[in-house]
């Protein structure tokens, strides 16, 4: 992964992780026993969100790339049962909506992460270009 592509990553996780981190922490203190389902996704979203962050930091690509995947899962998970059962959601996600809260950015940047995440791994390393052969 080229280096604009990881600091850009990094920070869009940062901040979402900032943001989620935010939210679920108001949510579970002062309303926990009134959507306990939600308010608990958006406290995982965010460890999720911040371990994403760290992992890309660190360059621990295999975690970012889990953490990515099932970050992807919830959101298509929890945006559809949104829709499909909004009686489990009384108050909104981090993923609600597919992250329409958040200008669907939840929804774009684990696919984007993954795109690049698995797109960097199958380069060939440098020093294994080849050279001309006589």
């Amino acid at each position: 992964m080229n280096a604009i592509g990881r600091i850009l990553l990094i920070a869009a996780y940062a901040v979402l992780g900032l943001a989620a981190t935010g939210r679920s922490v108001v949510q579970i203190t002062t309303k926990l026993a009134d959507a306990p389902l939600p308010y608990l996704v958006s406290g995982a979203s965010a460890l999720l969100y911040v371990l994403i962050a760290v992992a890309l930091w660190r360059g621990w690509r295999r975690v970012a790339i889990v953490g990515t995947a099932v970050e992807l899962v919830g959101v298509l998970v929890v945006g559809t049962l949104g829709y499909a059962a909004p009686e489990l959601w009384p108050d909104e996600t981090v993923w609600t909506g597919y992250g329409s809260a958040y200008g669907w950015v939840p929804l774009a940047l684990p696919v984007i992460a993954l795109v690049v995440l698995l797109r960097g791994g199958r380069r060939a390393p440098d020093d294994a270009v080849s050279a001309p052969t006589a």
